[in-house]
Order: structure tokens, then sequence, then C-alpha cells
């Protein structure tokens, strides 16, 4: 196997992620093994459909998207009083149960999910009664912000530079997963690139 070129470790790697996305579960799968390897922090933060997709939504997708945008009430009162930990604790416990789970996202798949990663009932209340909206919005607004409104989840950001994506199926893992992130790196590098893409030709493959 061929070795990858290694782009230097970046200072700082941040992921926004709506809990009910599988394009956003993949690739926190793939910055979480790439991370591991490579010794760095991800900052993970809440960003929603929901919210991007206001007033231009159809029935069917205004449903899913208002049970994912509670989920992500509940991340943005952990990311508000608690820790990134916490956040990503949250996000793994969440997504487990609706990407290779197969759920769907409501209140009690909320709390389960709460209790597993360890985040206390009361936070997880005052999340779901809309406590912490105007966190939510801001972190929201924050990543989508990086990249403009015709995208949406996940952003990523290396050293400041934002991304739409990447999208991928399935997550690469090991050496695979370190060749695609030197490519984001190498990409992130110049100020000048903007846009790449293809049509997909799969779906998820958890």
């Amino acid at each position: 196997m061929a070795e990858s070129t290694v782009a230097p470790t970046p200072e700082r790697v941040e992921f926004w992620f709506d809990p009910a996305c599988p394009w956003a579960w993949m690739a926190s799968r793939w910055i979480d093994d790439v991370a591991a390897q490579r010794d760095f922090d991800v900052e993970w933060n809440i960003m929603s459909l929901a919210i991007l997709n206001e007033g231009r939504e159809n029935d069917e997708h205004a449903a899913a998207h208002k049970r994912s945008f509670r989920a992500g009430l509940v991340v943005a009162a952990v990311a508000a009083e608690l820790d990134n930990a916490s956040v990503k604790a949250l996000y793994d416990a969440i997504g487990t149960r609706v990407h290779p789970g197969g759920r769907d996202i409501d209140d009690a798949l909320i709390r389960e999910a709460a209790a597993e990663a360890g985040i206390p009932e009361e936070l997880v209340e005052r999340g779901l009664n809309g406590e912490f909206e105007e966190q939510y919005r801001a972190s929201h607004a924050e990543g989508i912000g990086r990249v403009g409104q015709d995208v949406g989840t996940p952003v990523i950001a290396i050293d400041g530079v934002a991304f739409f994506g990447p999208v991928i199926s399935p997550a690469p893992k090991g050496e695979e997963a370190l060749r695609l992130f030197d490519g984001v790196v190498a990409a992130a590098s110049y100020e000048g690139f903007f846009e790449l893409k293809r049509s997909r030709t799969r779906g998820p493959q958890f």
C-alpha cells in the first residue's frame, strides 16, 4: 500500500452536524478516525437542516426536521453548559441509534441517548423546553456563514477555511481516511479553491 503524503497537522479542526443527517454521520466517523491517527482534537458544533430550510420544505421534510431540531436543542444545551467531549458523546449516542440503528429521532430517543452519554436529565429537559434555542441558532449561523446558504451539512473547517462536506459513503478508515484528509487540507491551503463536486452514485453505507 502506498503511503500518504502527510499534510501538516492543522491547529484547529471544526465540524458542524445535524444529528439526523446520514452524510454528516459518515463524515464524522471519518474525521474521528483521522483525529485518532493524527492526534488532534475536533471541535463539535451543532447546525440545523430545519433552520437552513425554514419556509421552503415540504411536509415530510418539515416533520423530520422538526424532530431533528429537538435533538439539536439538547446538543446546544450541552455545548453551552458542559464541554466538547459531552457534545461528542451525545452526538455519538444519538447517531448510533438513528443511522446504523435505523430509528427515528423522538424525545424518548433523545433522553435515552443523553442518559448513555451522561448528560444530566435536568439539562436535557431545559434543552427540550427551548431554553438554548438562541445558542442553537447562533451555532448554526456560525457554521453556515462560513460556506453559504446553498449547501447543507456537514460543514468542516480546517484552520478557519470551511467547506460543505465531504460527502462520502462509506466512511474511509485507516490509510484511506488519511489520504482523503490530506486532500482536504491541501484544498483548504489554497485561498482560491471553492468547489469540487460530482453526482452521488450510492446512498449512505453505514
